[in-house]
């Protein structure tokens, strides 16, 4: 095949970009899924490196890798009962065990016991519908050339020509595969030394359809902003772990109270859906690859919020480029129809008042059609007649809709001119 230029490759994906991307800009929330040997140290998943593990006492935890029958079942089971819409499993974690049958790596799972964890896991993401994401780690502390690929040529093509064959094993042996969540680029450090620009051409090839993430050097089709809610400028998902700890599993006991609760869950969600991108939250199941048993509830109530509320959150929302605000105690995301905002602190006096929105809604109204009082002056939205108590019995979140034909005119502050540079409304006094 020919091999494009960077610029014309970057066209390329330009061109297809929105018809690739328009399950994922829709889908919003999805599973991480991190699972690997590492699980059965119940610490960390960096723990080899972090504890200077010698490479035979860590690879003597293959010998009693021993994930349950079912065990993604399970996983796909509660994405689905969380309301995700798709998920993304680390086939190979930076410790070098591949999950799947390989013929290109011995040191994987169905060498050790048997199974192929990734096949049952992409049949899994097909039983409940869910789009299926291969993370795939770039550094690799088992390959003998995982190092010392950053100094001697001769390594580091071996190591990048073993590392694109495993990806070519991921994107032929299991049908189509809509995500490639690459991860972990040292010890090179740009994508001419990881051979990206070529690599991701060929594999593309392979899926044409597939979405790349930005870890192997290039932009490609979105940014993964890991451990904060961070939008950019471009498409793009914030990979958040569960318990703000570790992204393998910890021992449950240890980790319950870091972990998250559903409406620390749908308040990651908010954040994401308003600014126009997607939530990855990660759970790391146990070593028998149960789900940490801390996740269970709070994504179950997560995804029976979503179903009364999932218009909040689902389908072409809009990034919220014109600065519309709910105010202190409210977050909004919004589509071409709608602007929702997501109480978090409930008004228990009966009103609420929004600042700087300068025309009146058509309609307000709660999720499920209840109109909700209103009266527009000029740049304040007052709301009245409110519930004493939050109407939404499952978190505690309420989402109030205000319908627009259009963008709202929006002004932060406009009743506080000093707010914007010292600027009066008339202009006659800038500083």
């Amino acid at each position: 095949m020919k091999i494009l230029s960077r610029p014309d490759y970057e066209k390329e994906l330009a061109r297809t970009r929105d018809r690739r991307m328009k399950w994922w800009r829709e889908a919003r929330f999805g599973m991480f899924v991190h699972y690997g040997l590492y699980a059965q140290a119940r610490r960390h998943e960096w723990l080899q490196v972090q504890e200077n593990v010698p490479p035979e006492e860590y690879e003597a935890l293959a010998k009693t890798f021993a994930p349950k029958p079912g065990c993604c079942r399970e996983w796909a089971a509660l994405a689905k009962k969380a309301g995700m819409r798709y998920m993304v499993l680390t086939t190979r974690h930076h410790d070098g065990f591949s999950l799947w049958r390989s013929e290109v790596n011995p040191y994987n799972a169905y060498n050790a016991c048997g199974r192929d964890v990734v096949r049952e896991f992409v049949e899994a993401c097909r039983e409940f519908g869910l789009k299926i994401g291969f993370y795939s780690s770039l550094m690799d502390w088992h390959h003998p050339d995982g190092g010392r690929a950053a100094w001697d040529t001769a390594a580091r093509r071996r190591f990048l020509d073993y590392t694109e064959a495993l990806n070519t094993e991921l994107l032929t042996n299991y049908g189509k595969i809509d995500i490639l969540w690459y991860d972990g680029a040292s010890p090179m450090t740009t994508w001419e030394g990881w051979d990206s620009l070529e690599r991701n051409q060929r594999l593309r090839a392979l899926q044409p359809d597939i979405i790349i993430n930005n870890r192997s050097g290039l932009d490609e089709d979105f940014s993964t902003p890991e451990g904060e809610l961070a939008a950019a400028g471009r498409d793009w998902e914030a990979c958040m772990t569960f318990n703000g700890i570790s992204w393998g599993y910890v021992d449950s006991a240890q980790a319950r109270p870091y972990s998250c609760s559903a409406q620390q869950i749908l308040q990651m969600l908010s954040t994401c859906a308003g600014g126009g991108g997607n939530l990855l939250l990660n759970i790391g199941p146990a070593p028998d690859g149960s789900v940490p048993e801390e996740a269970v509830e709070p994504l179950t109530t997560v995804g029976r919020w979503l179903e009364a509320n999932g218009d909040a959150v689902y389908g072409r929302l809009l990034r919220n480029g014109s600065g519309l605000n709910g105010n202190a105690v409210c977050r909004l995301s919004r589509d071409a129809r709608f602007v929702y905002l997501w109480n978090l602190i409930w008004p228990t006096e009966g009103e609420m008042g929004l600042g700087g929105w300068m025309e009146a809604p058509k309609s307000v109204s709660l999720m499920d059609g209840t109109p909700v009082a209103f009266e527009h002056r000029g740049h304040r939205i007052l709301l009245s007649g409110l519930p004493a108590e939050a109407p939404d019995k499952i978190a505690g979140i309420t989402v109030i809709r205000l319908e627009y034909d259009h963008t709202p005119a929006y002004c932060y502050g406009s009743y506080y001119p000093q707010i914007h540079h010292g600027a009066d409304p008339a202009g006659e006094n800038k500083l």
